[in-house]
């Protein structure tokens, strides 16, 4: 990773590491589950989805597309609640993904873009920015 180019108004004005975006929905055994350990880092404008080079997947097999779909809805659903929660704030953003737990059945897009809104109030809440 590079500097940030964006302005110092930028979100986030300093990196969170180790965030934990998670949505389970109860909707029978074991749900839709959703679980990734995430950083938040300056970077440049957007939002950016990396995979960290030692990050792990936990849980059942899942082939990789399906994996990198789950990946792509996180950083939607961050996207998603960055625009919720900050609307007309610029966002330069590395949302780096270190851990994935999956469920070989019952992982879903929709499961990952709502922990993508759940980690965004999650950083917002350790930066003390009210959502």
């Amino acid at each position: 990773m590079s500097a940030a180019t964006a302005g110092p108004q930028a979100f986030p004005p300093r990196p969170v590491r180790g965030v934990r975006a998670r949505f389970v929905r109860q909707a029978g055994c074991p749900g839709s589950p959703a679980d990734a350990l995430v950083d938040f880092e300056p970077w440049e404008e957007g939002v950016h989805l990396e995979v960290a080079a030692d990050a792990t997947v936990h849980g059942g097999p899942l082939p990789q597309e399906d994996l990198d779909r789950c990946h792509a809805a996180l950083a939607e659903g961050v996207r998603a609640g960055l625009a919720e929660q900050l609307p007309g704030t610029a966002v330069a953003l590395a949302l780096v993904v270190h851990r994935t737990v999956v469920h070989e059945v019952d992982t879903s897009e929709y499961a990952h873009r709502r922990a993508g809104q759940a980690a965004v109030r999650e950083v917002l809440a350790l930066l003390g920015t009210p959502a």
